[in-house]
């Protein structure tokens, strides 16, 4: 597996605030609703081959108090791998999760929040193409926000654990994944934001660096006070043979 197959795995990438892989303590409100969709787009490329990933996400969150949400996620997936093999595609593992924002001060705007989730099984026969891991995949994110007076500054470690049905894909790779990430987020205008993520992840191989790194730039466009477009760029180093670059054209919607 390599570079952004680990990004996706960490809590927070898929149900992250869009489109940073590093997400926010920001939460819906009592009955607040969220629903997010996004194309996402991976090239990686090993030895000359190249592996295509086209995905798209699909988030729900609501707001149960004004400090928890919960939210429920399920991605289409299209891989695209070098012949012979054939190419996979599919509903990824579900996932089911919660916000809880437990400190917030009005005075400094600082605020941390816990997000725990569970992603759900999908098939055997999911798994070996590639779509999904075969066993409930666990972990939790601690977020923290700083509002600042041209922007916010966000903050994640993450943690995950992976398990597969199939016993050699469990010895092939590292179970226990983690992220440690850095995303400042500037208020350009009303209407449009700019963004920078950085970070290190887990590297599933074990015959490869321990750790990598990535690094995002993104812009978020508000044309309406509750309606986001969100375009990112993803790029990963520190990872030996492997280039992969990852894009991501998402739209947020929350309503009442």
């Amino acid at each position: 597996m390599t570079a952004l197959g680990c990004i996706a795995l960490v809590p927070g990438y898929a149900c992250a605030f869009q489109p940073l892989i590093t997400d926010d303590t920001g939460t819906q409100g009592t009955g607040g609703n969220q629903i997010e969709v996004a194309y996402n787009r991976t090239v990686e490329t090993v030895a000359g081959t190249k592996t295509v990933t086209d995905e798209v996400p699909l988030v729900y969150t609501r707001g149960i108090s004004d400090a928890l949400d919960v939210y429920v996620s399920a991605p289409y997936q299209k891989i695209d791998v070098p012949a012979p093999s054939p190419s996979a595609r599919g509903w990824g593992n579900t996932a089911l999760g919660v916000k809880w924002r437990f400190y917030e001060n009005e005075a400094s705007k600082l605020s941390f929040a816990l997000k725990p989730e569970l992603r759900l099984p999908v098939s055997e026969a999911r798994e070996m193409r590639g779509l999904g891991t075969a066993r409930a995949t666990y972990g939790a994110g601690l977020l923290a926000t700083q509002e600042t007076t041209i922007g916010a500054l966000h903050a994640n470690f993450a943690v995950e654990r992976v398990t597969h049905a199939d016993p050699a894909l469990d010895a092939a790779e590292r179970r226990t994944l983690y992220r440690a990430s850095l995303a400042p987020v500037w208020d350009v205008t009303a209407h449009w934001k700019l963004a920078l993520d950085a970070g290190w992840v887990t590297n599933p191989d074990p015959g490869a660096h321990r750790y990598l790194g990535y690094i995002e730039i993104g812009t978020i466009y508000a044309p309406a006070k509750d309606v986001e477009i969100a375009l990112g760029i993803v790029r990963n180093f520190h990872d030996g043979s492997v280039s992969a670059t990852h894009a991501t054209l998402g739209l947020t919607w929350r309503f009442r």
